[in-house]
């Protein structure tokens, strides 16, 4: 039985002593597709930044991807990152450069130096989002949904074994909203797990998967229902 990718036990966040979620217990399985939600506010985006260290996490006992996160140390947290791809609801693209400037940014960044290898990587996963043919273009001459798909392109990099996405279809028409839900599901169909916080709940009826509420400084488990 290999490890959970995820395992929190007796998790307490905390955002300027103020506690945001209380006793948490988790367990994420290689492979798992999870929903969180919940209202503004109710602890999402603290939850996500705690499992990707932006948060540090003081009470109770967490791993993921193999890392102690109660005892992470702040030099560890790059290396912690590359094996953790995170999608932002804003997209994060650094407006001056290209789609691949902004790839090679993030490669050289993480230790990658041989040129040809990185440019067999950017193209491996522009063309796992469709969009090999936008590796020159501004991040202002793409659409939103281009530049969140871009910006799944960047997560997938380093070959990471968890995709944390924090509402990444918030600024998104429905329809460009179901594109990138299918790029995610197809990322996780090839063997990624996947944590989306999300309000979309038009997307949960579309594409059911198991589902974590924030709700009153708790997160649970709810039944999510596919649509007939």
């Amino acid at each position: 039985m290999s490890e959970p990718i995820l395992f929190l036990r007796n998790v307490t966040i905390y955002q300027e002593n103020k506690v945001i979620l209380s006793n948490i217990n988790l367990e994420v399985d290689h492979g798992e597709f999870i929903y969180i939600i919940g209202k503004t506010g109710s602890g999402k985006s603290s939850f996500m930044k705690t499992l990707y260290a932006d948060l540090p996490l003081t009470e109770g006992q967490a791993s993921i991807v193999d890392y102690d996160l109660a005892t992470l140390k702040e030099d560890n947290i790059p290396y912690l990152r590359r094996k953790i791809g995170i999608v932002f609801q804003d997209f994060k693209l650094l407006s001056d450069r290209s789609v691949k400037e902004n790839m090679l940014f993030v490669l050289k960044a993480t230790g990658w130096t041989d040129k040809e290898e990185m440019q067999v990587k950017i193209d491996e996963v522009l063309d796992k989002v469709d969009l090999k043919s936008v590796a020159n273009q501004m991040p202002h001459q793409l659409s939103g949904g281009e530049q969140q798909r871009v910006a799944i392109a960047r997560a997938l990099l380093n070959d990471p074994e968890l995709i944390l996405a924090d509402e990444p279809t918030g600024n998104l028409d429905p329809k460009t909203s179901v594109e990138i839900m299918e790029v995610l599901r197809k990322i996780n169909a090839n063997g990624k797990t996947v944590i989306m916080a999300t309000h979309d709940y038009a997307l949960l009826m579309k594409y059911p998967s198991k589902t974590l509420k924030c709700e009153d400084n708790k997160i649970f488990e709810v039944v999510q229902r596919a649509t007939v």
